[in-house]
């Protein structure tokens, strides 16, 4: 309401308006309230901030906590005798005749009604409930408020499609914070507004009043804005206004993942734990030109573009309501800015592990409501073969080809490695997320790397997790019958495998590898694909389960062919990836 007030003022004359601390201090007493001074501060650093409105202008003072208190004071009143020297200077440069003299103003600090001596130190002065006194003007101190230390909107809206603040808070609880969601009264001039802020004629109406805004059809051409209010159980700090900077735009129509959203329309009740695998196709791999040229010429060039295809992986996940999702080739920009925000708003936690000298990797969330993270394992594969004695045996085999160890040991692949705790039964669980070498002669590589996996698995399980059954995802570059499917399902591969000279004899390795698993179970069996692009598709993505352990409940059916073939192939205007999501229910034995 204060800032209608000052948007009302800048339409009277400049000597009819409020000048001095007293008429400030009058109109927030027509307002009901005293503005607020927030103060930060913290044991164990050296300072401390104060941030309030004084005549007009936003202070923020960064002071050291052991000062004196009466040093403070004396900077806010210089402060404030400037700011007013200021305002008369500029109106005598004007022409027009001054205003009242504003007074010296008297700033002093009471806590429960008793003025605050000089000599306090600033960390024991700034009491949460104090009133500042600048002059006639009050303002109720609010000490380490929830505050946003983050707030921004995403740069595309489309309609049918969630929209997902970035949201950081201090001292706060995102799930107590207030929010409000606000549609243009007109529709924006142009589809990108020049800096985000609201014309002098713009209304607004209120559309929502939940964390995730879904805009309808009827919201194209209109930009939001979202008013949030940070807070933590009772206590409340500043609200902030963010204004998107595009209007919202038209979506794509029905997506690949709309007919599956069918049967995820519910979270799955336990004993049942939703599994999600996915390739979100990585940014950086995406914007290359031999992807918009040579692998994708087919797909039009702004559903290629990070910020269009985010609105469709973050729909697509949502609409899952999974309780375990495994992503690979996941930015760490996407991680932190997109799917952070938008997964923590639908009630789930992630970890995210990079790949050495890469800038994606593998992304693992979890359902809070349902699972706890007791632990992370994760490692490089070549790292973990190279030096931790558990591999040595597999690398003495390696080592017998040098030129095929020296590719192995050159690769960044990792493994994710969670282990979460059920909530409602108290099991455990491990959580395994890869993605394997993607050479279409590398199965050799893979099968190494594979059999690093498995062991560093039995040894983390062995070690933390006794008896916990494994859940093992990825994209393993990998088809059905290939080395690493009959290493997992049969859980062995002869020295006789093709695969063991997939990349030509100068390479090759001969060798009998045995998983320290017994035969795992693919959930998803071996469909005729999980990756569909132009010049290949195939089975190159898995979930696989301890059958012993979990029994699958329910397969979601991939997308059809014509789907997926709708706009040729993926990815198009209607699939943000080249690979195709994986989603199973699993039912915990008895």
């Amino acid at each position: 309401m204060l800032s209608h007030l000052s948007a009302a003022f800048a339409l009277v004359p400049r000597c009819l308006r409020i000048s001095s601390s007293r008429g400030l201090a009058r109109a927030r007493l027509v307002l009901g309230r005293m503005d607020a001074a927030v103060v930060r501060c913290l044991p164990g650093e050296p300072k401390l901030t104060i941030s309030f409105s004084l005549d007009g202008s936003h202070k923020h003072m960064l002071r050291d906590q052991d000062e004196a208190l009466g040093t403070v004071l004396a900077r806010i009143s210089k402060n404030f005798a400037k700011s007013q020297g200021k305002a008369k200077k500029s109106k005598k440069n004007r022409g027009q005749q001054p205003c009242e003299a504003a007074e010296p103003a008297s700033v002093k600090l009471f806590v429960g009604g008793a003025e605050v001596a000089d000599t306090v130190r600033n960390s024991e002065a700034w009491q949460d409930g104090a009133v500042l006194q600048v002059g006639d003007a009050k303002y109720t101190v609010q000490r380490n408020a929830p505050t946003f230390t983050t707030a921004e909107l995403p740069v595309s809206l489309m309609a049918g499609f969630p929209v997902c603040p970035k949201l950081e808070v201090e001292f706060g609880n995102l799930r107590d914070s207030e929010f409000t969601w606000y549609k243009e009264t007109a529709p924006s001039p142009s589809a990108e507004a020049s800096d985000g802020a609201p014309g002098p004629d713009c209304g607004w109406t209120p559309v929502g009043r939940e964390r995730v805004h879904v805009p309808s059809n009827q919201d194209i051409g209109f930009r939001l804005k979202l008013s949030c209010t940070p807070r933590e159980g009772g206590r409340s700090g500043p609200a902030k206004e963010l204004v998107s900077v595009r209007a919202v735009e038209a979506g794509p129509g029905v997506c690949t993942f709309d007919n599956r959203h069918a049967y995820t329309l519910k979270q799955a009740e336990w004993p049942v734990v939703r599994v999600v695998s996915y390739n979100v196709l990585a940014d950086i791999y995406a914007q290359t030109e031999l992807s918009k040229t040579v692998l994708y010429p087919y797909c039009a060039p702004y559903a290629l573009e990070l910020d269009y295809r985010q609105n469709l992986i973050k729909k697509e996940l949502a609409g899952y309501n999974a309780d375990i999702i495994c992503l690979q080739e996941v930015d760490k920009g996407v991680f932190t800015d997109s799917l952070i925000p938008a997964l923590d708003a639908f009630g789930l936690d992630g970890v995210f592990k990079v790949k050495d000298k890469q800038h994606e990797g593998l992304a693992t969330f979890y359902r809070r409501s349902k699972f706890r993270l007791l632990s992370s394992h994760d490692i490089t594969l070549s790292e973990a073969l190279s030096s931790d004695p558990t591999h040595s045996q597999l690398l003495e085999k390696v080592s017998a080809n040098g030129g095929l160890k020296e590719k192995i040991l050159h690769r960044s692949t990792a493994l994710q490695v969670a282990v979460l705790e059920d909530l409602q039964g108290g099991r455990k669980v491990c959580v395994a997320n890869t993605h394997l070498y993607w050479h279409p002669k590398g199965g050799n590589v893979r099968l190494v790397q594979m059999g690093v996996a498995l062991q560093h698995l039995s040894h983390v399980i062995s070690e933390v997790a006794a008896g916990a059954p494994l859940v093992f995802c990825g994209d393993f570059n990998s088809t059905p019958n290939s080395g690493v499917f009959q290493l997992l399902s049969e859980a062995g591969v002869p020295l006789q495998h093709a695969d063991w000279s997939s990349s030509g004899p100068e390479e090759a390795c001969s060798m009998e590898l045995t998983s320290t698993f017994p035969p795992l179970l693919s959930a998803y069996g071996q469909p005729a694909y999980t990756n569909y692009v132009g010049g290949f598709h195939g089975c190159l993505d898995y979930i696989f389960i301890q059958p012993g352990s979990m029994q699958v409940e329910q397969v979601i059916p991939l997308p059809s062919h014509q789907e997926v073939t709708t706009y040729e192939a993926l990815p198009s205007v209607a699939h943000p990836s080249d690979h195709i999501a994986l989603v199973c229910d699993l039912l915990w034995k008895p």
